[in-house]
């Protein structure tokens, strides 16, 4: 089989592996399409991100769809063909956050593709992947590309839980990449009552707007475009924070009124944060890291057309051409969501 290697920054391979069995409890998926991820291109353009780096060869990816192929000893509420989309998530089920009902924090977490360890936790970007039983949600109903943009889905639905109560609220939403996109999905479908978001393309900004915020702002353009929203110390409600930028939470401080929430998903490196005025707007910083049971939510959101995913898929390859997938993923001016189909020559 073949599988999608990064060697180092702009070192990416196609290589041939050799296609494994499934044990007990586990399934072989045939896998059909993978989203190339915000981490990928970390990886892909600089070899990793804040202190997490490349020591050795890793397959890539981890939102990925894929048929089940064949069943492990013991499987029996999955079948042969079946459209699952894999959640990359694995904790260990044995260690205290998971016995306290946080398996995101696991202390012995397998996330496809993370170099956070040594040796590192191979990704999902090849041809045929095993998976346990419990990664595998059904998503008979759904293109194999709507399945596979489950992980960012969860991603959001996660951070949507983590900001609370959303019903009636005013929210901004900075950063418009696929993960600012599916928040503003994510939020409107929790309440939200108005939703704005900023961005620094038109292009990531239209995609906002046609996908539902009320206002877009263009902060290259339009640098004190949410000035407006500071009067009386504040309009948001709540800020999801997607864009991993110290500026875009600054504007973001400035226009939440007090007692705000701001959830932190952008993952731009350490930041400096204006302390003095989260102290005195009494405003909560949350972070949000990763999912767990959003991820079975998020496919069932999409499989009864509750979350519509597939205008955030702008373009697909094909596996001989992951190469210029990852470029244009990395294109903000005209790329979405950038998928590699697998399953297709």
């Amino acid at each position: 089989m073949k599988s999608i290697v990064i060697h180092a920054p702009k070192d990416l391979r196609i290589e041939d592996h050799e296609v494994p069995s499934p044990g007990q409890g586990q399934v072989l998926v045939r896998v059909a399409t993978g989203g190339i991820c915000g981490t990928d291109l970390h990886y892909y353009h600089h070899g990793g991100f804040g202190a997490v780096r490349l020591k050795e060869p890793m397959i890539l990816g981890h939102e990925v769809s894929g048929h089940v192929e064949a069943l492990g000893e013991g499987v029996t509420d999955l079948a042969t063909g079946q459209l699952v989309a894999v959640s990359p998530s694995r904790p260990c089920r044995a260690c205290k956050f998971c016995f306290e009902g946080k398996p995101n924090h696991c202390l012995n977490m397998r996330f496809y593709g993370s170099a956070m360890p040594f040796p590192h936790i191979q990704g999902a970007f090849s041809e045929w992947l095993i998976a346990e039983v419990s990664q595998c949600a059904d998503a008979t109903g759904l293109a194999s590309g709507e399945a596979a943009m489950a992980e960012p889905l969860a991603v959001c639905l996660h951070a949507t839980r983590r900001a609370g109560d959303l019903l009636g609220k005013r929210v901004l939403v900075t950063g418009c990449g696929p993960i600012g996109l599916l928040c503003i999905l994510a939020a409107r479908r929790a309440g939200a009552a108005e939703i704005v978001a900023t961005d620094l393309t038109d292009f990531t900004l239209g995609m906002a707007k046609a996908n539902g915020a009320d206002r877009v702002v263009n902060m290259a353009s339009e640098p004190e475009g949410l000035a407006a929203y500071s009067a009386e110390k504040g309009y948001f409600d709540v800020q999801m924070e997607c864009a991993g930028s110290p500026a875009a939470v600054a504007a973001g401080i400035a226009a939440l009124r007090p007692g705000a929430v701001i959830v932190q998903l952008g993952l731009g490196g350490d930041m400096q944060l204006p302390v003095q005025a989260l102290t005195q707007k009494e405003l909560q910083l949350r972070g949000s890291f990763r999912f767990h049971e959003e991820f079975a939510i998020g496919v069932e959101l999409m499989r009864k057309g509750l979350i519509d995913v597939k205008p955030l898929i702008t373009h697909t390859v094909s596996l001989p051409d992951a190469e210029e997938g990852f470029r244009l993923a990395t294109d903000r001016g005209r790329t979405m969501k950038a998928q590699i189909a697998f399953d297709r020559s």
